[in-house]
């Protein structure tokens, strides 16, 4: 077996406690009733401007299908968004962000910000931008081994 590579071992073990850290702020500021999940799904469909099924959604979030189910129905519920049948596929269905989807995720962005914002300043927008390419060199690199 190979020796175990420390720079390797300390570079994941900072993103483990970066992620951990990071979302834990982030919930706490986001607007009540709203978790990062649902943040993150509304985020998504926003930006892409179209419908997705459920499985392409679990598939974006590299989560199960039942877990984006879970997601999907809480925020249905809450009105944030629509899920219809694909008509051209009567197994399948396609969700899209609502008006009131688009003013909670406003909301949490606006609720975020500051504490993003802040986090780049502190560190150096120079040096946040110079860590991005290796950050999504590396998550290029994970994602295609899946």
């Amino acid at each position: 077996m190979k020796p175990v590579d420390d720079l390797s071992v300390t570079l994941f073990a900072e993103l483990f406690m970066a992620d951990q850290l990071a979302r834990a702020r982030l919930s706490k500021v986001l607007p009540k009733g709203m978790e990062l999940s649902h943040f993150s799904v509304l985020n998504h469909l926003a930006r892409k401007h179209e419908e997705r099924t459920p499985a392409q959604l679990a598939k974006s979030f590299h989560v199960t299908r039942g877990a984006m189910t879970n997601t999907l129905n809480k925020l249905e519920i809450a009105g944030h968004i629509h899920i219809r049948p694909d008509w051209d596929d009567a197994r399948r269905k396609l969700v899209a962000i609502s008006p009131s989807g688009r003013q909670a995720r406003d909301a949490a962005l606006h609720a975020i910000a500051p504490l993003i914002a802040g986090l780049t300043e502190k560190l150096g927008p120079e040096r946040v931008r110079a860590a991005l390419p290796v950050l999504r060199e590396l998550r290029s690199e994970l994602e295609r081994d899946d």
